[in-house]
């Protein structure tokens, strides 16, 4: 029987849940729900002095909004250093690490002589064999493992293929200060073990990293997990990510109004593909995800493709399902307390009639609270510059006969609307925009909105009429 497929993904809580970051999730996520395994959240968080609670709670939200939620209760790092020290004692006993006592001095002035004698600025191993006699009594001392010092270590990375470094270039690394605490890299190692993790897949930036870690697996007599390296995100440009690029925060994706499954398939699509497909579903990327197609070049965040992908999500979304969705998200915008405040069940029936012309002029949900705002405004109506324009001249003459015209309508839907507005054109010998336009300005205060039929029927005729009237002479 094979072993059950278990990812992880392990932030340091130092800053919010990046793009990369989140990406680094979704392919865990994505790999694990693939092969019906498990996806785990480790808080790597011993770093104390730099790591914080509003960080912590800023990754869970994050990961929460992007609905990569763990299958496990998260894994917080410095709460397992006792397991880790413990570890490091196995290693000492066995004979796998020993006591280092060089000062820090000492350490600096080997540094400095490799540098000058052209040599990698590495430890020199020289408490590596020593007996413990020679041990200055009372000295603080750091732990090291005991690193191979000959021949290659390899790894066989399911992204970068093999992956080779010679064994000369890799000191013996440190596993526990000489305070004690666990450094990282000893740390990583005993928690993927403990949580019987199968696959590392994260950055390619880690894969020096992978080195470290497979020789402490390796002196441990650990299995090593498979490694997979996943290529970095730079901006349009070729550049590092970086703020003007699109590094925010997941929590400024969602403020902008994006659809967490637009902005899974965004993710999805950085460094792995399927063929030609660029708007799919989650379920699809499940079904389709495996670490064969990730490519190995840096991939580019565009945020013009990332408008483009939501927006194909919320067209394809059901109007009742994208109205939720529009809720959900009015907490975040700047108008979303006012809205909030008058959806009554009236108000949705308005805002579902409404959808398909509003969504088919949103790439976000912030467009869409833009653009249903006429549904929201009060009596009278605040008329910006461009409208005030198109009810100029007899506009306002137009609008009265319009309003008696519409009160006579038998019902009240897109089809009748159309019909009655464009009868009541011909009947006058007028261009429809010579109607619309004015029509467009009175209904909506402005000269952009969704096809004024679709603003007529979801107002209905009673608000319809009586802003009609408003402006009217």
């Amino acid at each position: 029987m094979s072993t059950p497929v278990i990812t992880r993904f392990a932030p340091s809580p130092t800053g919010f849940l990046h793009i990369g970051g989140a990406r680094t999730a979704l392919f865990n996520w994505l790999f694990a729900r693939h092969n019906g395994g498990k996806m785990l959240l480790r808080i790597e968080d011993t770093d104390r002095a730099r790591s914080t609670d509003e960080a912590i709670d800023a990754i869970i939200n994050g990961l929460a909004w992007l609905e990569l939620g763990a299958d496990e209760e998260p894994v917080f790092q410095h709460t397992r250093a006792d397991r880790h020290r413990e570890a490091a004692a196995q290693l000492l006993a066995d004979g796998r690490a020993y006591r280092c006592y060089c000062t820090p001095e000492e350490l600096a002035d080997m540094r400095e002589k490799a540098r000058q004698e052209g040599r990698p600025p590495i430890y020199d191993g020289r408490w590596r064999d020593r007996p413990a006699s020679d041990a200055p009594k009372d000295a603080p001392f750091a732990v090291r493992v005991k690193a191979p010092r000959e021949g290659q270590t390899v790894i066989d990375d399911l992204v970068q293929g093999q992956v080779t470094w010679s064994n000369s270039e890799l000191d013996d690394l440190i596993l526990l200060r000489s305070d004690g605490s666990p450094t990282y890299m000893l740390s990583v190692v005993v928690d993927d073990h403990d949580m019987g993790i199968t696959h590392v897949i994260r950055g390619d930036d880690h894969l020096t990293n992978a080195a470290r870690q497979a020789q402490i697996f390796d002196a441990l007599g650990w299995d090593r997990p498979q490694f997979a390296h996943i290529p970095l995100i730079h901006g349009p440009d070729g550049a590092k990510l970086s703020k003007r690029h699109g590094a925010l925060g997941v929590e400024a994706y969602r403020d902008m109004g994006y659809l967490p499954e637009a902005m899974r398939n965004y993710l999805v699509r950085l460094g792995w593909s399927h063929g030609n497909d660029e708007v799919f579903s989650t379920a699809q990327a499940i079904e389709w995800f495996g670490l064969d197609a990730v490519g190995r070049a840096a991939a580019r965040f565009d945020f013009a493709k990332l408008e483009s992908v939501n927006f194909e999500h919320m067209r394809n979304t059901p109007d009742e399902d994208l109205l939720e969705l529009l809720i959900a998200f009015l907490p975040f915008h700047d108008q979303g307390e006012r809205m909030l405040a008058k959806l009554d069940d009236a108000m949705r029936e308005k805002m579902v009639l409404a959808m398909p012309g509003l969504k088919e002029r949103a790439k976000t949900l912030s467009d869409l609270v833009t653009g249903a705002q006429f549904l929201f405004a009060e009596r009278p109506l605040a008329i910006d510059e461009k409208a005030a324009k198109m009810l100029e001249g007899d506009a306002r003459a137009i609008l009265a006969d319009l309003t008696t015209a519409l009160k006579q309508a038998e019902d009240w839907t897109v089809q009748s609307v159309d019909e009655t507005l464009r009868a009541f054109a011909e009947t006058r010998e007028l261009k429809f925009g010579k109607v619309a336009q004015p029509v467009r300005a009175a209904l909506t205060g402005t000269t952009a909105s969704p096809g004024i039929f679709d603003v007529m029927a979801a107002l209905g005729r009673e608000e319809t009429v009586a802003r009609l009237h408003d402006q009217a002479s």
